[in-house]
């Protein structure tokens, strides 16, 4: 039995509550374009731009399924959401994992249709924006535009850095270092997170078998690299794990 699609259910429109009458959420992912641009919340509602929050998810229920017209893109709020497709043969294929202040659904703009799907891999809040709408405001504000670009060419750029001939060891590492990353820029641990993905989706993104994430990340805790129990890590040589991670990364 497979959940329903939640994302194009409407539901009541309201302006996001976290921080104040003017201050945008922590994790916005468009805060600070729009900031740049003087818009605050309240510019934002005159304007008829309003955040509709989308909420809570429960692990396994699905923000949007693969063919769902689009009208809409959503950034995570809380959460962690996992990008995926099936492939002919009925092989899931993740494409990705959206962590706070992140963006889903942006690859849907070319075909009027979401290519893929999107679940909750735990509790997940969003906030949903009409396209048509923010399209609109982004043509009245340049830094909107380009935020917008810029996030389109993440996603681009992302997707193609495991499609290259690295070792197991040189994959894990820019996997880690990239949600540290991720999460440092939204102002949570470099060092310290939980991986909401279970081995299985991380091998499966990695395009590596199960056991081999498993053996990489034993190896990686014996060397001092890593602390792990269970879903739980720290980082503990931070340098060396980045040296590794930049066959892969190349920044």
């Amino acid at each position: 039995m497979t959940s329903p699609t939640v994302f194009p259910r409407t539901s009541p429109t309201v302006l996001a509550d976290d921080g104040d009458a003017l201050s945008f959420c922590s994790t916005c992912a468009f805060s600070q374009a729009c900031l740049s641009e003087g818009m605050d919340k309240r510019a934002l509602m005159d304007l008829h731009v309003l955040v509709e929050h989308v909420g809570p998810l429960h692990p396994g229920e699905h923000v949007f399924r693969e063919g769902d017209p689009f009208g809409a893109i959503a950034a995570v709020r809380a959460g962690t959401v996992k990008t995926y497709q099936i492939d002919r043969n009925g092989h899931e294929q993740v494409l990705g994992f959206h962590l706070p202040g992140e963006v889903i659904g942006l690859n849907a703009i070319h075909g009027d249709r979401y290519p893929c799907n999107a679940i909750a891999l735990d509790t997940v809040m969003l906030c949903r924006f009409s396209f048509p709408k923010i399209a609109l405001l982004a043509q009245r504000l340049p830094n909107l535009q380009q935020h917008l670009f810029r996030l389109m060419s993440r996603d681009i750029g992302v997707a193609s850095l495991f499609a290259r001939d690295n070792t197991a060891d040189e994959r894990m590492a820019a996997f880690l270092i990239g949600l540290s990353r991720r999460l440092a820029a939204r102002g949570f641990s470099p060092r310290r997170f939980q991986l909401t993905m279970s081995r299985t989706d991380i091998a499966n993104y990695l395009r590596q078998a199960p056991e081999t994430v498993s053996r990489v990340l034993r190896r990686f805790e014996v060397e001092g690299l890593l602390h792990i129990k269970q879903r739980d890590v720290e980082i503990v040589d931070l340098p060396r794990l980045e040296a590794l991670a930049m066959t892969v990364l190349r920044q």
